[in-house]
């Protein structure tokens, strides 16, 4: 719904749209080296279809994206033989980002963004692709769990984009407010309660 209302949204504003390809890791840490791609740093990963939406006015625009989320973590399980348990947790994220850029010439340019994001739990213990039941309770949005992305990046030829955010987890949908967002994004900052960061990669059409 989010996507086709920001498309119509856009063609009656005369705005260049864009499809596109969006993967990348969700990680413990952020560094501008090698070690962010560690594997004790990574915490999972994502993919799916991305849309870019170019508005009318210089330097704003608009994303939306559907991502097949997976976060592996392990925690201590005395029962197991090792010790150690792996949870992992199977989402459906969908982030709305505002972005704002500028050019670095015809070749590249910088954005920086911030927005809601939505996560609908699709993992084996909630959610069972043929049963009707199952879809229309794990979609709800009230039910969807709401964070906030706040993060940069930087578009190279049009087409590629590299961008890094942190994603700060915010509670329920159906529990928030706008005063309980503000202080759960300043609040949750400092605690690192449920944070990540998130490093992209996407090709847009």
């Amino acid at each position: 719904m989010l996507l086709v209302a920001a498309m119509m949204f856009a063609q009656q504003a005369d705005a260049q749209l864009k499809f596109g390809l969006k993967g990348g890791l969700n990680v413990s840490k952020f560094s501008f080296s090698e070690k962010v791609f560690d594997s004790s740093n990574r915490a999972g990963w994502f993919v799916g279809p991305s849309a870019k939406f170019t508005l009318p006015i210089v330097g704003l625009s608009m994303d939306a994206s559907a991502l097949y989320n997976q976060i592996s973590s392990t925690v201590q399980n005395v029962d197991a033989a090792s010790g150690e348990t792996t949870v992992k947790q199977q989402t459906i994220q969908v982030p709305v980002n505002v972005r704002y850029g500028f050019g670095l010439g015809s070749l590249a340019s910088v954005f920086v963004f911030a927005g809601p994001q939505f996560g609908f739990n699709v993992g084996d213990d909630t959610f069972n692709w043929k049963s009707s039941s199952s879809y229309e309770n794990t979609f709800q949005l009230k039910k969807s769990q709401l964070s906030v992305n706040v993060g940069a990046g930087v578009t190279l030829n049009t087409h590629l984009q590299l961008s890094a955010n942190y994603n700060i987890a915010c509670g329920k949908t159906g529990d928030a407010t706008v005063l309980d967002v503000v202080n759960n994004t300043v609040s949750t900052i400092s605690d690192g309660r449920a944070n990540s960061w998130q490093i992209a990669l996407a090709y847009y059409f």
